[in-house]
């Protein structure tokens, strides 16, 4: 990997800078040190690249290729991917501050996404309709939505962006990918990959920006037909506004204060590991974050003491480090809002167990914390702490549970540590959220639908039917009949 490398935007199959030159650093969490810069898009590249897509989807080179030849594109992409997975795992890790371990496999692993979206290019299938008028021939068939904008936050990127970008491509659409002004550079390392696995110049462009030059002109386009977001309420709402503009339709994937509910039965151990996964993997910085632990009362202390005694093996530090488990955070703005909202609930009662300040180093280093609430008004119960925080709360009750589960407008993730099969099935089911894990946290798969309900958004993001989401249905009547049409002044 350069040193102090410098990334241009990918715009039409070309690298270019912006068209005002305005450049920006961007900082190594783990350092705190400026470590690479990148161009940043102007209007005038947003409509550059949106434009460059609208001629895509129009070149015979793409609007012909058949569904099978675009899955051989994606094919190659997911083997490049594979490929070159420890340096963009390097890329990510140095920008946005993850550990190496989970951004290098995670970019392996995303190859998955591109095959079963490749396998799936040309199985997109209309269907002949049992139409009730004998001289009419009605079929449908599903063509790609258009230009599709997909807007990619900095914590999860090759995976955000391949439950996007497979079944766009897959469907033949043309892409922008809006990668975060925060922590950019691994969008554009894979642009890179883009550019090698042959897909026509436009199909794909990646750039990054501010809301007002950026994001903004981009998600309001008139040429845009869909928008695909990850990333927060606030800005999800601005993104609808302007979608008002162009009619788009939009799907929303947004964070989540996703309960994790631990009852007497379960294997502690198993909970408690539970627990771990979902609050102080990838550093907390997860939308699906379990960041309520919601503990039978019976068995809280003893969940404590046992998270208490894993953590105390835990190692924080560089990302880069093969055995480190905790690395920073992206940005020091997060430690901030963590340490205000850490101090209102112990003003409000809460205990802190371990943890609760940053560490005084090099970069954005928070300490692993456990919070022991009072009640579920506690600050840390009801925002999105995006670090490595967890908070448990007593229950006394399976229905008591259910309902401080639900008690929030949020609905992403969900979590049950049970060793009851019947209550299993019977909480999972009332639990308002998009997604539960049952004795297990934090996994996924190409083949499971990923999103949410509430202030989580909507819309579905990998599995079979997201497929559908980047086509529209039309439907065609041809008359068999050698009559003429009858009264004209008359619908059929």
């Amino acid at each position: 990997m350069d040193s102090n490398p410098h990334y241009q935007l990918f715009i039409d199959g070309t690298w270019t800078e912006g068209a005002d030159g305005q450049v920006m650093a961007s900082e190594n969490p783990a350092t705190g040190d400026d470590w690479a810069t990148f161009a940043c898009a102007t209007p005038r590249d947003v409509d550059r690249a949106v434009l460059a897509a609208r001629r895509a989807l129009n070149d015979p080179v793409w609007r012909d290729m058949t569904q099978t030849a675009r899955g051989k594109l994606l094919y190659h992409l997911a083997a490049l991917i594979e490929e070159n997975a420890q340096t963009i795992g390097r890329v990510e890790t140095t920008d946005s501050g993850k550990l190496l371990a989970e951004t290098a496999s995670q970019s392996a692993y995303v190859g998955d996404y591109y095959r079963y979206y490749a396998g799936l290019a040309d199985k997109i299938e209309g269907a002949v309709l049992p139409i009730d008028k004998h001289d009419m021939h009605v079929f449908t068939r599903r063509e790609p939505i258009g230009v599709v904008v997909a807007v990619v936050p900095w914590n999860a990127q090759m995976f955000l962006t391949a439950t996007k970008l497979g079944p766009a491509l897959a469907a033949g659409c043309a892409v922008i990918l809006k990668a975060s002004e925060i922590a950019p550079a691994p969008m554009l390392e894979f642009a890179k990959l883009i550019e090698q696995a042959g897909f026509p110049p436009g199909v794909v462009s990646v750039i990054t920006g501010d809301a007002e030059n950026c994001a903004i002109p981009l998600t309001r386009h008139p040429e845009v037909d869909r928008i695909a977001f990850t990333g927060g309420p606030d800005t999800a709402r601005h993104v609808i506004r302007n979608s008002a503009e162009n009619f788009a339709v939009t799907t929303l994937e947004l964070g989540g204060k996703s309960p994790i509910l631990v009852f007497d039965d379960a294997d502690l151990d198993g909970a408690a590991n539970g627990l771990i996964a979902g609050n102080f993997g990838a550093s907390g910085q997860s939308c699906v974050a379990g960041s309520r632990g919601l503990v039978h009362r019976s068995v809280l202390n003893e969940l404590a003491n046992r998270i208490e005694d894993k953590m105390a093996s835990v190692t924080v530090g560089d990302p880069l480090a093969a055995g480190t488990q905790i690395g920073p955070l992206c940005t020091s703005a997060q430690i901030d809002q963590i340490e205000k909202t850490l101090a209102a609930a112990v003003q409000s009662g809460a205990k802190i167990r371990f943890g609760g300040a940053a560490l005084d180093w090099p970069g954005n280093y928070m300490a692993p914390t456990l919070v022991e609430c009072a009640s579920a008004d506690t600050e840390t119960l009801k925002i999105e702490m995006f670090g490595p925080v967890m908070s448990l709360l007593p229950f006394d009750t399976e229905e008591e549970a259910i309902a401080l589960a639900n008690a929030t407008p949020f609905g992403l993730g969900s979590g049950v540590f049970t060793e009851n099969v019947a209550r299993a099935h019977r909480v999972s089911a009332r639990l308002k959220a998009g997604i539960c894990w049952v004795n297990t946290y934090r996994s996924v798969s190409p083949i499971a639908p990923f999103g949410g309900y509430g202030q989580s958004g909507y819309g579905r993001e990998a599995g079979i039917d997201a497929i559908n989401d980047y086509t529209r249905t039309k439907t065609t009547w041809i008359n068999t009949s050698d009559k003429p049409m009858a009264n004209p002044f008359v619908m059929r």
